[in-house]
Protein backbone atom coordinates (compact mmCIF):
# COMPACT_ATOMS: atom_id res chain seq x y z
CA UNK A 1 0.00 0.00 0.00
CA UNK A 2 1.55 3.30 -0.92
CA UNK A 3 2.46 5.97 2.30
CA UNK A 4 2.03 8.72 -1.14
CA UNK A 5 -1.08 8.71 -3.10
CA UNK A 6 -0.90 9.95 -6.34
CA UNK A 7 -3.86 11.17 -8.67
CA UNK A 8 -3.56 12.66 -12.18
CA UNK A 9 -6.12 15.20 -13.47
CA UNK A 10 -5.83 16.73 -16.86
CA UNK A 11 -7.32 20.75 -16.36
CA UNK A 12 -10.75 21.00 -17.87
CA UNK A 13 -11.99 24.60 -19.52
CA UNK A 14 -14.60 24.30 -16.63
CA UNK A 15 -11.57 24.76 -14.43
CA UNK A 16 -10.65 27.64 -15.63
CA UNK A 17 -11.36 31.29 -13.42
CA UNK A 18 -11.87 34.45 -14.86
CA UNK A 19 -8.48 35.49 -14.57
CA UNK A 20 -7.20 32.58 -17.18
CA UNK A 21 -6.22 29.67 -14.10
CA UNK A 22 -7.36 27.21 -12.49
CA UNK A 23 -10.05 28.52 -9.93
CA UNK A 24 -8.84 28.22 -6.51
CA UNK A 25 -11.51 25.57 -5.84
CA UNK A 26 -10.65 23.09 -7.80
CA UNK A 27 -7.69 22.57 -5.87
CA UNK A 28 -9.49 21.84 -2.88
CA UNK A 29 -11.62 19.43 -4.92
CA UNK A 30 -8.67 17.72 -6.50
CA UNK A 31 -7.87 17.12 -2.37
CA UNK A 32 -10.17 15.90 -1.18
CA UNK A 33 -10.80 13.47 -4.20
CA UNK A 34 -7.11 12.31 -3.68
CA UNK A 35 -7.71 11.82 0.41
CA UNK A 36 -11.03 9.56 -0.54
CA UNK A 37 -8.71 7.75 -3.23
CA UNK A 38 -5.67 7.33 -0.61
CA UNK A 39 -8.39 6.10 1.81
CA UNK A 40 -9.65 3.64 -0.46
CA UNK A 41 -6.99 2.24 -1.86
CA UNK A 42 -5.92 1.79 2.11
CA UNK A 43 -8.45 -0.34 2.93
CA UNK A 44 -10.98 2.53 4.01
CA UNK A 45 -13.67 3.32 0.87
CA UNK A 46 -16.37 5.68 1.94
CA UNK A 47 -18.64 2.54 1.99
CA UNK A 48 -16.68 1.16 4.90
CA UNK A 49 -16.90 4.60 7.06
CA UNK A 50 -20.50 4.13 6.23
CA UNK A 51 -20.17 0.56 8.04
CA UNK A 52 -18.36 2.34 11.15
CA UNK A 53 -21.12 4.84 11.22
CA UNK A 54 -17.76 7.50 11.33
CA UNK A 55 -16.60 10.02 8.79
CA UNK A 56 -13.91 12.43 8.45
CA UNK A 57 -14.63 16.13 8.41
CA UNK A 58 -12.59 19.05 7.73
CA UNK A 59 -11.26 20.94 10.38
CA UNK A 60 -9.43 23.24 8.45
CA UNK A 61 -7.45 23.61 5.08
CA UNK A 62 -3.75 25.58 4.77
CA UNK A 63 -2.97 25.79 1.21
CA UNK A 64 0.43 27.76 -0.74
CA UNK A 65 -0.46 28.54 -4.21
CA UNK A 66 3.06 29.03 -6.07
CA UNK A 67 2.69 28.74 -9.70
CA UNK A 68 -0.87 28.89 -11.78
CA UNK A 69 -2.01 26.01 -13.48
CA UNK A 70 -3.81 26.36 -17.00
CA UNK A 71 -6.09 25.09 -19.28
CA UNK A 72 -4.78 21.36 -20.86
CA UNK A 73 -2.01 21.19 -18.21
CA UNK A 74 -1.91 17.59 -16.86
CA UNK A 75 -1.45 18.22 -12.78
CA UNK A 76 -0.42 15.56 -10.46
CA UNK A 77 -1.77 15.51 -6.74
CA UNK A 78 0.35 13.91 -4.36
CA UNK A 79 -1.06 13.10 -0.44
CA UNK A 80 0.15 11.50 2.37
CA UNK A 81 -1.32 11.12 6.42
CA UNK A 82 1.69 13.07 8.21
CA UNK A 83 -0.10 11.94 11.87
CA UNK A 84 -2.82 10.93 13.99
CA UNK A 85 -4.16 12.13 17.06
CA UNK A 86 -6.76 10.77 19.21
CA UNK A 87 -9.55 12.32 16.90
CA UNK A 88 -7.80 14.45 14.53
CA UNK A 89 -5.16 13.55 11.19
CA UNK A 90 -3.30 15.66 9.33
CA UNK A 91 -3.05 14.91 5.52
CA UNK A 92 -0.91 16.96 3.19
CA UNK A 93 -0.53 17.17 -0.65
CA UNK A 94 1.90 18.66 -3.12
CA UNK A 95 0.56 19.61 -6.54
CA UNK A 96 2.91 19.61 -9.56
CA UNK A 97 2.65 20.22 -13.20
CA UNK A 98 5.22 16.87 -14.47
CA UNK A 99 5.76 18.84 -17.96
CA UNK A 100 8.24 21.38 -16.17
CA UNK A 101 8.68 19.89 -13.01
CA UNK A 102 6.79 22.54 -11.35
CA UNK A 103 5.04 23.04 -7.57
CA UNK A 104 1.93 24.35 -8.39
CA UNK A 105 0.76 24.37 -4.58
CA UNK A 106 1.56 22.60 -1.27
CA UNK A 107 -1.37 22.25 1.44
CA UNK A 108 -2.24 20.45 3.97
CA UNK A 109 -6.07 19.68 5.74
CA UNK A 110 -6.39 18.96 9.54
CA UNK A 111 -9.30 15.90 9.59
CA UNK A 112 -11.17 15.13 12.79
CA UNK A 113 -12.86 11.76 12.84
CA UNK A 114 -16.82 11.96 14.07
CA UNK A 115 -19.28 9.58 14.74
CA UNK A 116 -21.98 10.12 12.24
CA UNK A 117 -24.71 9.12 14.61
CA UNK A 118 -24.29 11.96 16.69
CA UNK A 119 -21.51 14.62 14.77
CA UNK A 120 -18.98 14.69 17.30
CA UNK A 121 -15.83 13.63 17.65
CA UNK A 122 -14.49 10.13 18.00
CA UNK A 123 -11.12 8.51 19.25
CA UNK A 124 -9.89 7.15 15.80
CA UNK A 125 -9.90 3.45 15.39
CA UNK A 126 -6.14 1.33 15.69
CA UNK A 127 -7.10 -0.17 12.47
CA UNK A 128 -7.69 2.06 11.12
CA UNK A 129 -4.27 3.99 11.81
CA UNK A 130 -2.87 0.82 11.12
CA UNK A 131 -3.71 0.90 7.50
CA UNK A 132 -1.76 4.25 6.75
CA UNK A 133 2.06 4.23 6.58
CA UNK A 134 2.86 7.90 8.32
CA UNK A 135 5.54 10.33 6.84
CA UNK A 136 5.79 14.06 8.10
CA UNK A 137 7.16 15.10 4.71
CA UNK A 138 8.15 13.78 1.20
CA UNK A 139 11.38 12.55 0.78
CA UNK A 140 13.60 15.21 -1.16
CA UNK A 141 15.74 13.98 -4.10
CA UNK A 142 18.56 13.70 -1.52
CA UNK A 143 17.01 10.65 0.91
Amino acid sequence: MPAVHECRYHVQPTDIDDQGHVNNLEYLKWMQTAAVEHSAVQGWPPERYVEEGSAWVVRSHWIEYQQPAFEGDEIVVRTWVANFKKVLSLRKFQIERPADNTILAIAETNWAYIGTKHRVPRRIPKELIEAFEVIESLPTADE
